[in-house]
């Protein structure tokens, strides 16, 4: 099997994007593209509409994994 550029590209994240498709975000949280929209869905993810496309800031994925740390801090704390 030849791997090509073309191969490689759905598995490459391109650091300097602003906006992510829901699948790129997905993977970069290494979860899948229902539960990604599942986050979108209940709030729990930042996205933005452009035309008719979601899309996910790139900053948005920090502030959800951050807040996901403090709940966790949050609940060793308490038990």
């Amino acid at each position: 099997m030849t791997i090509t550029a073309a191969t490689l590209a759905p598995t490459t994240a391109d650091p300097t994007l602003v906006l992510l498709t829901v699948e790129e975000a997905a993977r970069r949280l290494g979860i899948g593209r229902t539960t990604c929209f599942g986050l979108i869905a209940s709030g729990e993810l930042e996205s933005v509409k452009v035309g008719s496309l979601r899309r996910i800031p790139a900053d948005a994925l920090a502030a959800y994994v951050a807040r996901l740390r403090d709940a966790t801090v949050s609940s060793m704390r308490d038990a």
